[in-house]
């Protein structure tokens, strides 16, 4: 039976079961049986303007069951008018919450004033919503619970900015568990990562330096050991780096731009990082660079190669590495670089035997993190 069909056999006796059933379990199997059609159906104006009648009968009822099982079945429905949505958030938290994380019939500014009044508990709820914009995740990160705070962290779908971070840290600046979701969101602000550097220690401080970017000043420090415990890769910081040019300057100006590092840099696939650097120590601007890199020839590599003052000894692993990377492409698939990485290194550890003993060591380390990457997600995805 139709919605269309609907009304008129609605009876007298029909909305008094609705509002006044023998028991909340059977107006609860009536309002699921009933919004979940109204969900599903395409209903024209009459028939929308019949199921608000519905649901406002529904928002009424004195059992938290009934309210609640309007609250989840409509919860995703567009159909949900925005004054009742309104009045399900303000219910007690079993019937406001899956309207709260889930109804698309707030507007923003409603959003905004829910969070400016409501509990922690409700606050969280808006805050782990598939999508939060970013003024809506600045207001949560300003005035929200520190457990509202933390869902937006942890929540991908949620527009962070530079100033969100900065409040839901500056507010809570020892809550670990704030800080770990921070650390495993996909990217955080490079002054963000800054910051945390002092606030945080022990696996998360090693996860942050290893899965973010870090100012080119504090990752030299960090590797040079200004910090205890500090296992900081620049390598992989130089991949991570959104401005290489002053990565790699803040490299040579603290004597950390060695040709050890930009040896290691090149065999495991970071080929802008070894641009620039030979850039930066030839005195070469980086668009020369790359076509004597990549497009002048064997003389090319040499003549900047020699420029930059690297030893002679390390030219034949340039242009085998250089060589690999041409013939290794990325494949497309999941986790093609880390492949790729995995490949380069294989390949030239083959092709040249005489690297020096602890960069062998290092690649050797890289490879197996490398295969164990790759072990895990391949395990994951089967």
């Amino acid at each position: 039976m139709s919605l269309k069909s609907m009304r008129p056999k609605l009876t007298e006796n029909d909305i008094v079961r609705l509002m006044k059933g023998e028991t909340p379990e059977t107006r609860a199997s009536v309002a699921h049986r009933l919004c979940r059609r109204m969900a599903l159906d395409v209903l024209t104006d009459a028939e929308l303007s019949y199921a608000r009648e519905i649901m406002a009968i529904l928002a009424e009822d004195a059992a938290e069951l009934v309210r609640r099982t309007m609250a989840i079945t409509l919860r995703n429905s567009p159909i949900l008018p925005r004054d009742i949505a309104l009045k399900l958030s303000q219910d007690v938290e079993s019937v406001a919450l899956p309207v709260l994380e889930y109804s698309p019939s707030f507007t923003e500014q409603d959003l905004i004033e829910i969070v400016l009044s409501a509990t922690a508990t409700k606050q969280s709820a808006v805050a782990g919503r598939v999508e939060v914009s970013c003024s809506l995740a600045e207001i949560i990160a300003e005035h929200a619970a520190v457990e509202a705070v933390r869902a937006l962290a942890a929540n991908p779908g949620a527009d962070m900015t530079e100033k969100a971070f900065d409040d839901g840290l500056s507010r809570f600046p020892k809550d670990g568990e704030l800080h770990e979701a921070i650390i495993a969101r996909e990217h955080v602000p490079v002054h963000i990562a800054e910051k945390m550097v002092s606030l945080v220690s022990g696996k998360m401080f090693d996860m942050l330096i290893n899965r973010h970017e870090l100012p080119a000043q504090i990752a030299i420090d960090l590797a040079a050991g200004a910090r205890e415990r500090a296992t900081i890769d620049l390598v992989d910081q130089a991949g991570r780096s959104d401005d290489l040019p002053r990565f790699v300057g803040q490299l040579n100006l603290n004597g950390r731009l060695s040709h050890s590092l930009i040896l290691r840099a090149l065999c495991v696939g970071h080929m802008s990082f070894v641009e620039h650097a030979l850039a930066e120590l030839s005195g070469v601007p980086h668009q020369r660079v790359w076509l004597m890199v990549h497009d002048a020839g064997p003389l090319g590599l040499q003549a900047v190669f020699d420029r930059a003052g690297l030893p002679r000894r390390y030219l034949e692993v340039f242009r085998a590495a250089v060589s690999v990377h041409h013939d290794t492409d990325y494949d497309g698939a999941a986790n093609d670089r880390t492949r790729f990485r995995t490949r380069m290194i294989e390949r030239v550890l083959t092709q040249f035997q005489a690297l020096p003993r602890e960069d062998v060591d290092y690649l050797l380390e890289k490879l197996d993190a490398y295969d164990e990457t790759l072990g895990l997600r391949d395990s994951d995805a089967a």
